[in-house]
């Protein structure tokens, strides 16, 4: 299994009475696969949408009811669940439990446990009738957040009464991101600043077309998302791609080499490090098209440029500065030169 920074984390997971504990079953078993030894707390409410038994089988640890505040261990089980959890996630979180949350109110397992617990603790809201904008509710949110709780949604869309509005309970993955964010804090690159490119950018030759490449955008994404396990501080630089940033990245969008450009320069100076996955264009138009080109008029005759190019100036600029104090970069090929390269290198090592 791949190390994440939720690998052999004990979370205790608290689902309360919403339609939406059905999405958190699925939050579990995302948790569980994450590699996190996850301890499920379900209210009495929670139990008529959910069985125990369904977060036990996804998550391969017993799951809590009230019902086990009373048994054997009594009075000791909500203690033992609060002071071990490093994570503390509550989802769905009703208007009721809110309510207990933001006031201290005791009256179950899963109240208790958050007043033991000393670890972050993430609140997913989910309720319907516009419960969620009711005064009460935002204070409570409030005084949450205050103290220091992740709040995430509740989002826009259909609610179980059949009416539209904000209620509905953030996405399992979306939680995920984020605990995953929550947890990589304190890593090995914890206060630096790491600076990722990716994607390919667009060169525009008219107003819809333009000059690209096959870059997905996937490599630098992922070395955005581990140098965010590690614990840095990360902004990506990202050019057009159908990827979903990682949580707690700083994003900054961009569509061509010149905007690229100005982009690093502008978030390096107190950068440790730049990763370069981006695919930047060699060549650009030397000058766009100010109207759509028409085929009836015939092929056009591109006049193409030099693009910027960014490591050269990040470099130029590294010699007065000092920063970043390490620069990688990458560079897509069609033949095998930089394998040949290597090899040269090794061979001479070995001579």
């Amino acid at each position: 299994m791949i190390q994440t920074p939720l690998t052999s984390k004990r979370i205790v997971l608290g689902v309360t009475g919403s339609i939406a504990a059905y999405k958190a079953a699925d939050l579990a078993s995302k948790l569980a696969q994450a590699g996190a030894l996850v301890d499920v707390v379900l209210t009495e409410s929670a139990t008529r949408f959910v069985a125990p038994l369904t977060f036990q089988s996804v998550t391969g640890r017993p799951a809590f009811t009230d019902a086990d505040l009373w048994g054997p261990q009594a009075h000791v089980l909500h203690v033992g669940l609060g002071r071990s959890a490093e994570l503390l996630i509550v989802a769905p979180a009703t208007a009721h439990t809110l309510a207990k949350l933001a006031t201290g109110t005791a009256g179950d397992l899963l109240s208790l446990t958050a007043l033991v617990a000393r670890c972050p603790l993430v609140i997913a809201p989910a309720m319907d009738g516009g419960m969620f904008e009711h005064p009460a509710t935002q204070e409570n949110l409030r005084l949450l957040a205050e103290r220091g709780a992740t709040i995430l949604g509740p989002e826009l869309g259909h609610l179980a009464s059949g009416l539209s509005g904000i209620g509905r309970m953030t996405e399992p993955l979306d939680i995920l991101a984020h605990v995953r964010f929550l947890l990589s804090r304190g890593g090995p690159l914890a206060g630096r600043k790491v600076v990722v490119t990716a994607g390919g950018t667009q060169e525009p030759l008219d107003p819809v077309r333009v000059l690209t490449n096959l870059s997905s955008g996937k490599q630098g994404y992922a070395l955005a998302q581990a140098a965010l396990d590690a614990g840095a501080e990360v902004i990506l630089i990202a050019a057009p791609a159908a990827l979903t940033p990682p949580a707690g990245a700083v994003l900054i969008p961009v569509r061509t080499a010149q905007e690229m450009l100005e982009a690093v320069l502008r978030t390096t100076d107190e950068a440790e490090a730049l990763l370069m996955a981006a695919a930047v264009a060699d060549f650009r138009p030397r000058q766009a098209a100010a109207q759509k080109m028409k085929r009836e008029k015939g092929v056009p005759a591109l006049s193409l440029e030099p693009a910027p190019d960014i490591l050269a100036a990040v470099a130029e600029r590294r010699r007065s500065r000092g920063r970043p104090q390490v620069v990688v970069g990458f560079a897509a090929e069609t033949q095998d030169e930089v394998a040949q390269h290597i090899i040269a290198r090794v061979s001479a090592l070995l001579a």
